[in-house]
């Protein structure tokens, strides 16, 4: 693996001097690119926290509130940090709990010349189709720092979302089954929970990964 995208600094782009980073030598990058346990917490490959540690990745969840203005809807929220051993089993544990049908979203940030990332749509699919074919994509999904995906109900504002930091979030009416979900897991729940979106971190991804993103796209049918 190899840092292919620029430093990201508290939700904002920074340049490399300006990150924690700067003051590392080769071999100590080297070496913090490479670490991916903190404690019981095994990170994917697609993510490496400050080198300064300013949050050190670990397990657990919380719950908040989205108030979405354009529907003048509140939901209920779950931002979910989870250990890569059974990450990507969670998330489609949550996912079968959407609905039936769903819709889908791919979000990728391959293209360097993007700024953001462009969202790719499917309105219809059947979640267990879905999921099945999500299989044959886990270390996609869970190793490449450019490639989200979010998996909605068509019916009501009911979302799950792996996003690109292979942080979970979920946004519903009713949060429960999901936190019952979650908490099979053995996730502890904290209000003050850091998320390793919410500082200093390096994006990660491997070339291999674009094509494999467009061979996801094809078999999804999303446009």
């Amino acid at each position: 693996m190899k840092p292919v995208r620029p430093t990201i600094l508290r939700g904002q782009k920074a340049t490399w001097d300006a990150s924690s980073f700067a003051t590392a030598s080769s071999e100590a990058l080297r070496a913090h690119l490479e670490r991916v346990r903190y404690g019981d917490f095994l990170l994917t490959g697609a993510i490496r926290p400050a080198f300064d540690l300013a949050i050190i990745p670990r397990a657990g969840y919380r719950i908040g509130r989205y108030h979405d203005e354009l529907a003048g809807e509140t939901l209920a929220t779950l931002s979910i940090a989870a250990s890569a051993e059974y990450l990507f089993d969670l998330f489609c544990d949550l996912v079968a709990e959407v609905g039936d049908e769903v819709a889908v979203v791919l979000e990728s940030s391959h293209d360097p010349t993007v700024e953001g990332h462009v969202d790719l749509v499917r309105d219809e699919i059947e979640n267990v189709i879905l999921r099945s074919i999500l299989c044959d994509y886990e270390e996609l999904l869970l190793n490449d720092g450019y490639t989200g995906i979010a998996v909605l109900n068509p019916d009501g504002p009911t979302e799950v979302q792996l996003d690109e930091h292979k942080l979970i979030f979920v946004y519903a009416p009713d949060i429960n089954p999901y936190v019952a979900i979650v908490e099979q897991y053995g996730l502890p729940c904290d209000p003050n929970l850091q998320l390793i979106s919410e500082g200093e971190h390096l994006h990660l991804s491997d070339n291999k990964y674009r094509d494999e993103f467009d061979q996801l796209r094809i078999r999804l049918g999303v446009e």
